[in-house]
């Protein structure tokens, strides 16, 4: 298997997808349409939808049922970059190698454009059910529409992202515990709805699924730790985005809880007992093990 080359696949196939329940660019409107579409159209690895149908293909799922779970995933983590990006968050003027939401379409119709993309990501899974053929695919749906809900919302993502600023403001203690809830809520819930939902809808057990939940927070976690990682140690040019923009936000990173090497040897281990998890099925899917392993080499 050429990796590479299958991930591009993957990537192109996942564009069109994610394309289809995007806003049309018209009506009074139609600014927050095209600040919709920019923000979602500006690349990016499209590693959740990639993981979450990888997830469903594990446990042997067919059909399309998974594609609407697979673009509002992609929406949900389009949103939360949009208004990350925001001066009153991380205040980034540039991601992907172009200017973020708000430096081209000003503050205000990017929050719009977050908000805008969290509904439709919402009203583009609800979509699944026209795709069911019984009731216990209605229920699979059912129960992944609430994995989407909670692992995004105020339990989950959001709860990363208030602790996150909250730890910058002074407010709680800057500890290895709050570092590692930060990681866990606002960068591996998402990858944990990924797996989750994959599974749900391929059928997969209850204990099943929640093996995959255990091995998506050990991705998510060695994955952020790698992106502070690359923070330091990478340039504008590679990352796409401005370097240093966590010293420079007084953020908490392992990086600066730990050091370089104790944090890439964490990414390392984290990213080894995934793997174990995920090998460890009846089925095997090689891909999906190898993008596991790209993760932690990659430069961007």
């Amino acid at each position: 298997m050429n990796f590479k080359e299958e991930q591009g696949l993957r990537i192109a196939r996942i564009e069109e997808i994610i394309k289809k329940y995007l806003p049309r660019e018209e009506g009074f409107h139609r600014t927050l349409p095209e600040a919709v579409n920019y923000s979602v159209l500006a690349g990016g690895k499209r590693l959740r939808p990639m993981l979450m149908e990888e997830s469903f293909r594990l446990f042997n799922g067919t059909g399309a049922v998974i594609e609407p779970f697979m673009a509002a995933l992609e929406m949900i983590h389009n949103y939360s970059l949009v208004h990350d990006d925001l001066p009153a968050m991380d205040n980034d003027e540039y991601r992907r190698g172009q200017k973020t939401t708000w430096a081209v379409f000003g503050e205000g119709m990017a929050v719009l454009a977050g908000d805008g993309l969290l509904n439709l990501a919402y009203e583009t899974a609800a979509g699944a059910f026209s795709f069911a053929a019984d009731f216990d695919q209605m229920s699979r749906i059912a129960k992944a529409l609430r994995i989407l809900g909670a692992k995004s919302g105020i339990n989950g993502m959001i709860a990363g992202q208030t602790a996150d600023i909250e730890a910058e403001s002074g407010k709680n203690p800057l500890t290895q515990e709050l570092l590692l809830f930060i990681h866990e809520k606002k960068t591996a819930a998402l990858i944990e709805a990924a797996f989750m939902i994959g599974a749900v809808l391929a059928g997969a057990s209850d204990e099943e699924t929640a093996r995959m939940e255990t091995a998506a927070r050990k991705i998510g976690v060695a994955f952020q730790i790698q992106d502070d990682i690359l923070d330091v140690v990478s340039t504008q040019e590679i990352l796409g985005k401005p370097v240093g923009s966590d010293e420079k936000n007084n953020k908490l990173t392992y990086v600066s809880l730990k050091g370089i090497e104790p944090s890439r040897q964490e990414v390392e281990r984290l990213s080894r007992e995934a793997i174990g998890i995920l090998n460890s099925f009846a089925n095997r899917n090689e891909f999906l093990t190898e993008l596991v392993k790209s993760l932690i080499h990659r430069e961007k």
